[in-house]
């Protein structure tokens, strides 16, 4: 199980440093949504990283002490899968901490925290909203490239969103956007309803990624991958890309960092559901 999340945790390429942030820890921060901001970086202050079961969940120990949220909460998690995933991060670290890679502790904290202190019923009208402004909804009439390029790219996507929850969605080329039916909406509410506050985390962080609902829903519901999803949120970027050419450096970590955030989201999603325990293991070399 281990090996698996440090598999989906790893970056597929290399990554440049992005610029550093500063010390501590800030509640929001614009494009993470509404999680939490990690701090820049610090040394690495422990030795072994592992896991243990205390009354409320899972939590994670740094040698002997244990780990606390930023509002210095006991940092426990619901499943055992969850945990080891996040223990992945921490022991992956070098010399260095680098917080800025730690999406599922991240994403753990702002769930423990709740920093905006919203509501389960908040954080599903909030993701529903995302219909009226989904990027795989909104289309061009020119050039016409990249009309055809949506179309054919964007239109299957849409198709199975249509099926698979029996509603309408459709497109439009308005500034306005679609009109998505009332019902429409009713149908994701309901769905999302079936998840708990944490996995709603997840998924509203995978929105703000996307900048999609229907592509986050079929990266959740393993339609698409995360590699496909991210391809299709970046569509025009991509059209550009190849019709003008590569930004060294900023196109290549733009595409690496979202797949990251991306794949974590979706793991954090489906590890807080995580029923099944795992054998209890140190994580260290």
């Amino acid at each position: 199980m281990w090996r698996r999340c440090r598999r989906l945790l790893c970056a597929r390429c290399p990554l440049p440093r992005p610029p550093p942030a500063a010390a501590g820890t800030a509640p929001l921060r614009p494009g993470w949504g509404r999680a939490y901001a990690p701090p820049g970086e610090r040394k690495r202050f422990y030795q072994n990283v592992s896991i243990s079961q205390g009354e409320g969940g899972f939590e994670i120990n740094l040698d002997h002490r244990k780990l606390k949220t930023p509002q210095a909460k006991l940092f426990t998690v619901p499943s055992e899968a969850l945990a080891i995933a996040v223990a992945t991060e921490w022991d992956s670290q070098k010399d260095t901490i680098k917080f800025y890679t730690m999406h599922l502790t991240t994403l753990c904290n702002t769930a423990l925290d709740n920093p905006t202190q919203r509501s389960k019923m908040q954080l599903i009208r909030a993701a529903v909203k995302f219909l009226e402004t989904d990027t795989v909804c909104y289309r061009v009439e020119e050039p016409p490239a990249l009309a055809e390029l949506q179309k054919n790219e964007w239109d299957p996507i849409v198709a199975w969103a249509e099926e698979r929850y029996n509603v309408a969605i459709g497109s439009s080329t308005s500034i306005l956007g679609p009109n998505i039916p009332a019902s429409t909406k009713d149908t994701f509410v309901s769905h999302l309803a079936s998840y708990n506050m944490w996995a709603l985390q997840g998924i509203e962080y995978i929105i703000i990624q996307l900048k999609s609902l229907i592509l986050s829903m079929g990266v959740i519901d393993r339609h698409i991958t995360v590699e496909k999803a991210v391809l299709l949120s970046r569509l025009e970027e991509e059209y550009q890309i190849q019709r003008w050419g590569n930004v060294e450096w900023a196109h290549d970590y733009d595409l690496c960092e979202l797949r990251a955030r991306a794949a974590a989201g979706t793991l954090f999603v489906h590890l807080c559901s995580e029923s099944s325990t795992v054998k209890h293991k140190l994580l260290q070399d």
